[in-house]
């Protein structure tokens, strides 16, 4: 049985990976800033799934919580903010501090502060998106959200060998993110990303099989894994 932190497990994807570990047996605890949101999610998770009230961006309380935990054998990294998209004309630069804040400091940091309380062999797995490459107008700041946290996966994967790191990149998810968007571009989005060739818009429940294929496979570091529905591939002609 492994121990199993998700920071960031509150809802969407999170939730899903909790749901997905608790599956396997593992001692699963989720981690989320906002107290409601938690308990929230640890009653429509059920008994067996324990929560910690932290903000990811608290290096002290991500360290004492880690401590407590520890040795942990999966870091979970799904913490995210809602900040960052729109038309880059239009973008205000706090708003996009405000999406790094939420999402790539917030990795890092619970990252840097779990480190001493991970055990040797253990899986972490940090959550980007496909903006970090789609190079889709209205997402430049997602892009360079995402897109910050993917290039540090290989160097990290490196020098914290025999620790494994790795990321999945989710694409168009149904998840509560998309209720800090326009309902305009929340729609057109669906719309387009229909289209892909899994046919389908992506559910939490798919990001999170990923997450825990990434997380317990011993041999894979240094990847970021799309989750796209085949979003990313090339459709037109050569």
């Amino acid at each position: 049985m492994a121990t199993v932190l998700i920071v960031g497990g509150t809802s969407g994807i999170g939730e899903a990976t909790a749901r997905a570990f608790a599956a396997r047996g593992d001692d699963v605890v989720v981690a989320g800033r906002d107290r409601g949101r938690l308990e929230g999610a640890l009653a429509r998770l059920g008994d067996g799934i324990r929560g910690e009230a932290l903000d990811a961006a608290d290096a002290d309380a991500v360290q004492a919580a880690a401590e407590r935990l520890a040795p942990i054998d999966v870091l979970v990294l799904a913490a995210s903010g809602g900040s960052g998209a729109g038309p880059f004309g239009e973008l205000a630069l706090e708003t996009l501090r405000a999406g790094f804040e939420g999402k790539f400091w917030a990795q890092l940091t619970a990252l840097q502060q779990a480190l001493p309380s991970l055990a040797p062999d253990a899986g972490v797995v940090l959550v980007s998106a496909g903006s970090a490459r789609a190079a889709l107008p209205g997402t430049a700041g997602l892009a360079a959200i995402n897109g910050a946290l993917e290039a540090m996966v290989p160097p990290l994967a490196a020098e914290l060998a025999p620790r494994r790191v790795n990321a999945v990149s989710p694409g168009v998810i149904d998840t509560p993110w998309w209720d800090n968007q326009p309902d305009e571009m929340r729609a057109a989005t669906f719309d387009a990303f229909a289209n892909v060739p899994a046919g389908r818009i992506g559910h939490p429940d798919d990001v999170a099989a990923a997450i825990v294929a990434l997380a317990t496979n011993g041999y894979v570091t240094g990847t970021v894994l799309d989750c796209a529905g085949g979003a990313q591939l090339a459709t037109g002609p050569a």
